[in-house]
Parts: C-alpha cells; sequence; structure tokens
C-alpha cells in the first residue's frame, strides 16, 4: 500500500478507509488499555493521533517505542473526537522502522534552548519551529521564482567563484588549489597565483549583481538567487559567512521603477507567506508572544507577528530622500533627548538600524524607501545624480530589521563610472569586461539586492539569523 502523507490525513473527511503513514513520533501517552502517539512526517506542523488498542498483539512493540522512533501504521481513519484536527487513525497493523535510544536521543518533549538546538543542528528540523521555518523557508523560494516567471523575468546562474569584489569592501573567502604548505612565489616574494587552477586570485562571490547586468544588457529583466559569501569576523545575531541574495536586475528601468518592483515583490512575498503557510505561522506568532511575554513591557514589540505581515502587505511604502530622512531623525526628540545609540549630527552618516527603525516605526509607521544617498557611502556603480554629492540609491526599510533591501539605478554612462571606480581604487584592467557594457549599447538599468535569510527573520519572527537557514556558517562554525 501507497504511503500517505500526514498533511493529507489531515485535511480529509473521507473516515473509515484503510491507509498506510510513516513519520517520527512525537509523544506516546500509554494506559492500561489504549496508546496515544503523535505521529509527525514534516508535511504539516500538525501531528496525526494514532490510537492503539494495547493488547498482546501490539503490547511487545510499544514498549520498544519511544520519542524520535520512527514507524509505519497501517489503519483506519476515524473522525477525530478531539478538538484542532479532523481525523485521528485507528491502528490496525504497526511497525517500527528505526528505534531511537531514550538514554541517548536529544529531543526529548520539552522545550529546548535555541542554543542547544543550533549544536545538533542534524536534528533541529523535528522540532516543531524548525520544521515550521523550513517549510516557510521552501514556500518563501518557491514565491520569488513564481514571482519573477509570472513577471517575465529569465533566472540567470551567476557564478560562486569570482576574480571580482562586487561592493569593493573586501573580506571575500579565497579560493585556490595552490600547496599551502608549499607556496610559489614571485621574485620579490608575493604569492605566484599565475600557478594557481584560474591563474589569477580568485574568490567565493560576495554578489551576482555585476554578473546579473551583463545579461540584462541582453535579456532586460533577469534575477539571481544564489548563495554569497562574506569572511567578515562577526558573531552577531545578523550576520552569517554563507548567506542567499536574490538580485534582480532590469535594462530601461530608472530609480522609481526599481522601487515599484521592490515594493511589489515584498508585498506579494509576505502575502503569499500569510496565504499559504497559515499553520506555521499560527505556531510562530504563539512561540515570538511567549517569547516576547519573558521580556520588560517597554521592551516588548508593539505588533504580533500576523499584525506585522499585515502591516506590509496593507500599507504603502513612504518614499522620501536621506536628505528628507536625515532632517527627520536630527530634529526628533529621539534624537534631541539623546535616546538614539549613534546620535544623528552631520549629513552624511551611514544611517543605523536604530535610526531606520525610527522612521518606520515611530515616524511614518509604515514601510519606508529611502533614496538618493550621500555618494561616499556607497558603491562605485551607483548612478551619480546632478549635485555631484548624492547617488541615485535605495533602501528599503522594515519594522524591527530596519534595511531589507539595498540597490540603485546603475551608472550607465561610461566616462563617469570609470571616474568613480578611479576615486575608490578599483582597478580598470580587472573590470574591462563590466565597463564595456558601458561602450556597446549602454542603457538606463537598475536592480536591487535582497538578503533571503534578513527576509526570513521578518516573516517568521525569529531573532537570529542562524536560525533560519538549516546550516549557519559564522566564524569558527562550519558543522554539519
Amino acid at each position: 500500500m501507497k504511503r500517505v502523507k500526514i498533511v493529507d490525513v489531515l485535511k480529509s473527511e473521507d473516515y473509515g478507509k484503510e491507509i498506510l503513514v510513516m513519520g517520527w513520533v512525537r509523544t506516546k501517552r500509554i494506559s492500561k488499555n489504549v496508546c496515544f502517539i503523535a505521529l509527525n512526517d514534516g508535511s504539516t506542523i500538525n501531528n496525526l493521533q494514532i490510537v492503539v488498542d494495547v493488547n498482546p498483539e501490539f503490547e511487545n512493540i510499544l514498549a520498544k517505542i519511544n520519542t524520535g522512533a520512527s514507524i509505519s501504521v497501517l489503519g483506519k481513519t476515524v473522525e477525530s473526537m478531539g478538538s484542532g484536527q479532523n481525523a485521528e487513525l485507528h491502528c490496525l497493523k504497526l511497525e517500527i522502522i528505526g528505534q531511537a535510544n531514550p538514554d541517548e536521543y536529544p529531543l526529548q518533549p520539552k522545550r529546548h534552548s535555541l542554543e542547544f538546538l543550533r549544536e545538533i543542528a542534524h536534528l533541529r528540523f523535528r522540532t516543531n519551529t524548525f520544521s515550521a521555518v523550513f517549510r516557510i523557508r521552501h514556500a518563501m523560494t518557491f514565491a520569488i521564482h513564481k514571482f519573477f516567471n509570472d513577471k517575465g523575468f529569465c533566472n540567470v546562474h551567476s557564478p560562486i567563484i569570482t576574480s571580482s569584489d562586487a561592493e569593493g569592501a573586501g573580506e571575500m573567502f579565497h579560493v585556490t588549489s595552490l600547496d599551502l604548505n608549499n607556496l610559489p612565489r614571485t621574485e620579490d616574494n608575493k604569492i605566484d597565483y599565475s600557478k594557481d587552477f584560474f591563474g589569477k586570485q580568485t574568490h567565493l562571490t560576495v554578489s551576482g549583481q555585476l554578473e546579473a547586468e551583463l545579461a540584462a544588457m541582453a535579456l532586460s529583466e533577469v534575477y539571481t538567487f544564489g548563495p554569497t559569501f562574506r569572511a567578515e569576523n562577526s558573531n552577531t545575531a545578523r550576520h552569517l559567512a554563507e548567506f542567499w541574495m536574490i538580485e534582480p536586475e532590469m535594462a530601461f528601468y530608472d530609480i522609481h521603477d526599481n522601487m515599484d518592483l521592490a515594493e511589489e515583490m515584498l508585498q506579494y512575498l509576505v502575502k503569499y507567506a500569510l496565504d499559504n503557510c497559515s499553520d506555521d505561522l499560527k505556531f510562530l506568532t504563539k512561540r515570538r508572544a511567549d517569547e516576547q511575554s519573558q521580556k520588560p513591557q517597554n521592551q516588548r514589540d508593539a505588533m504580533s507577528l500576523v499584525e506585522r505581515l499585515e502591516f506590509i502587505v496593507n500599507n504603502k511604502f513612504e518614499r522620501l530622500t536621506y536628505t528628507e530622512a536625515y532632517e527627520i531623525l536630527k530634529n526628533s526628540k529621539h534624537n534631541q533627548k539623546g535616546k538614539f545609540a549613534y546620535p544623528v549630527e552631520e549629513w552624511g552618516i551611514d544611517l543605523q538600524s536604530e535610526h531606520e527603525r525610527y522612521l518606520v516605526e515611530k515616524h511614518f509607521k509604515k514601510p519606508v524607501i529611502l533614496t538618493d544617498y550621500p555618494k561616499e557611502i556607497k558603491a562605485f556603480y551607483m548612478k551619480q545624480n546632478d549635485d555631484g554629492t548624492t547617488v541615485r540609491a535605495m533602501d528599503v526599510l522594515f519594522p524591527q530589521i530596519g534595511e531589507i533591501i539595498g540597490g540603485s539605478q546603475r551608472e550607465e554612462n561610461y566616462e563617469k563610472l570609470l571616474s568613480r571606480m578611479d576615486e575608490m581604487n578599483i582597478p580598470e584592467e580587472e573590470m574591462w569586461w563590466f565597463l564595456e557594457t558601458r561602450k556597446f549599447g549602454t542603457v538606463p538599468h537598475s536592480g536591487y539586492g535582497l538578503g533571503f535569510e534578513r527576509l526570513m527573520l521578518f516573516v517568521t519572527g525569529m531573532s537570529n539569523i542562524r536560525d533560519v537557514i538549516p546550516f549557519p556558517r559564522t566564524p569558527h562554525n562550519a558543522a554539519f
């Protein structure tokens, strides 16, 4: 008989059928005459209740079943008398697929800390919290591809190994096939990368943007969705060494078209989660509420998780320039009373998360898009404004997390781009291919980057970025 997924059993009201289910035991409660097993197969956060008569046929096998064991159950569906589920399964045949030694199995039916679960990342998928998070991660992955596909975008696979630094910020992982115990040297005792596999120094990419720009110059509307890497020695709740980025690039888009697309995409993704992940979001909303209740009253979030998601869907994003935002922040009572950890004083400062959240949560009470940033704090490829001091950058700001998207209209003028690269000491000879797109049929174009894990933090309500990626890579941690 073919196995039926638990999610389908729980949705069905076709009672009295014999079906086969398989899964992992979450709990087992046994009394004199009957045993109740909560079974889960990962297809839903909800467990299927298995009802087993305690008789000589099942007595021995029930004694061997513990939390974490995998079992196969042939049974008959009946309407559940309990609340919260339509059906339960009355057992006719029971088999153990794989046992779990109760003295060694670390996931017992109790609350475990997230820190502990990171140490057993190979098993944390089995908890309610992480099964919910990673089902939502799958849903968001699908929704991203569906959004762009339905709009006629072409998915481009950008390289993971690169010789360019898209952000110009360093902190890249080296890729080499050289013998580290016997490195070839040049006459001036530098490492001779001409002997390396690619014949030059290469790294893991920090962004697929530059390659996406090349594709957009022929395909018009493209996007990349892949892993990116940054060797930043930061052990915070917001940083990973390996993370995923969504980076669309669009020919013939100006900064306003760029903002329109970013707003449309974010509202689409959040609504997709609300419409398609209701059970998991219901669980995570309660989990987050329990977490918030442990905090002092003045540190609790004003909105529940679902309310926060609806806040994005139901509000048009406020748009203003960096200079307008700077004036609001500088003149705010919050700043004048010294409540910002980073006081807002001189124009040109790089806004911190606390400033971004103030604009979203306190001042406008809606998502915000900031544009026209000082060029000194932005990347070389951004379109320069006529004022000579700002560029057509845009950042999308969300409640709780601040910046969720960073992007810009790109500089399509060859001479201006070359001059900006010279200012920032970016070697022309290494970026000749990027410059040539500005020589051969250049057009206005724009793009942005959405950090997938940042989106996941927002949608799931988790507080640490290590808990929204299956196997986090951080300083001194590459286990699993």
